[in-house]
């Protein structure tokens, strides 16, 4: 599909985006800002303990990093008429009903909003396993009830992650999960059931008046056992993969999208080439030089050798923000179909 063809297709449409302050995020609404400003309103969802938090949030997190420089550049002058006029920043919460949002907005959401992006997580490998449900598991759901009530939806796209297969080795296919399905073939796996458990253990604690470092601690060792009992590494890529499971599970009509990047690493070339959240930082290229260093490294250190390593040569591959191109491409492909 052409570029072309993805601009037009973002002029006019509403867009909300959960997670608004995390990185991805940030890059795709730089993206639209710069490519499409016909666009017709960016619903930024993030969590802040009141508007004027929020705004705040958006203000220095989000359009006040180095990453709209080009942004700044572009409109001048005219860049803050262009925010008031295309961006309304919500004061949300993914694991909350209704989003979290106050009953003023949620009727204009419903009516005006075609695509949903959700990219809003807790990356940390070891999160504490009832904040890692609540947002990992159940916020995707809490979207997807969310998404339903939007009378115009196009698509809504979720940003899961590559980490959810686990550690094979080889060639991972991109099989969407089904409830229940587990790494390791384990049986049992019910997502009720893994709340009940944090819920009751969470009950006992506070019954027992444990010390908040010591539940924070005990929550965290509950998600790792959980995970690693059905095959996942870590509390992480457990809990998103609940999440798609919820999502594949309850979605019924919904058009639905999700998309599992592996690591996230530096801009290549747009809007300018080495930006990172808060560094900058020099993009590594797969030129001939590095992929012989890292075939080398891999032999010296785990006795890789090169056909096992890689099933593609890496030097093929346009790394040009590759996955901000798939996230836009995805929503202009499948909205096409609505």
């Amino acid at each position: 599909m052409e570029c072309l063809s993805i601009v037009q297709f973002l002029e006019n449409k509403s867009i909300l985006v959960a997670g608004a302050t995390g990185f991805l995020a940030k890059v795709l609404i730089e993206k639209i800002m710069r490519v499409q400003p016909k666009v017709k309103k960016l619903y930024l969802l993030l969590r802040a303990e009141d508007s004027v938090s929020a705004l705040h949030r958006f203000n220095t997190e989000v359009i006040g990093k180095d990453l709209f420089g080009v942004v700044k550049e572009k409109y001048g002058a005219n860049l803050n008429s262009l925010i008031l006029e295309k961006i309304t920043v919500l004061n949300g919460d993914i694991t909350r009903d209704d989003l979290g949002l106050q009953e003023s907005i949620l009727e204009e959401l419903f009516q005006e909003v075609d695509i949903i992006v959700n990219s809003a997580a807790t990356t940390d490998f070891d999160e504490r396993y009832d904040v890692a449900l609540g947002i990992n598991t159940y916020g995707p759901a809490n979207i997807l009830n969310f998404s339903m009530k939007c009378r115009n939806l196009r698509l809504l796209l979720h940003v899961s992650t590559a980490y959810v297969c686990g550690e094979k080795e080889g060639l991972v296919l991109e099989t969407p999960f089904n409830m229940g399905a587990t790494l390791n073939g384990t049986r049992g796996l019910d997502i009720e059931n893994e709340k009940k458990i944090v819920d009751e253990l969470l009950k006992k604690l506070r019954a027992e008046s444990a010390p908040e470092k010591y539940i924070a601690s005990t929550m965290k060792e509950l998600g790792i056992q959980r995970a690693n009992k059905y095959g996942w590494p870590n509390t992480y890529a457990f809990t998103k993969a609940m999440g798609e499971m919820l999502l594949g599970h309850l979605r019924e009509e919904t058009p639905l999208v999700i998309i599992r990047p592996t690591i996230i690493t530096s801009t290549f070339q747009e809007p300018f080439p080495g930006w990172l959240d808060r560094c900058q930082v020099n993009f590594i290229h797969f030129d001939d030089m590095n992929t012989e260093n890292m075939i080398r490294a891999a032999k010296e250190n785990y006795g890789i050798i090169e056909y096992e390593m890689f099933n593609f040569d890496p030097k093929t591959i346009f790394w040009d923000d590759y996955f901000m191109y798939t996230h836009i491409a995805a929503v202009v492909k499948y909205g096409f179909r609505r």
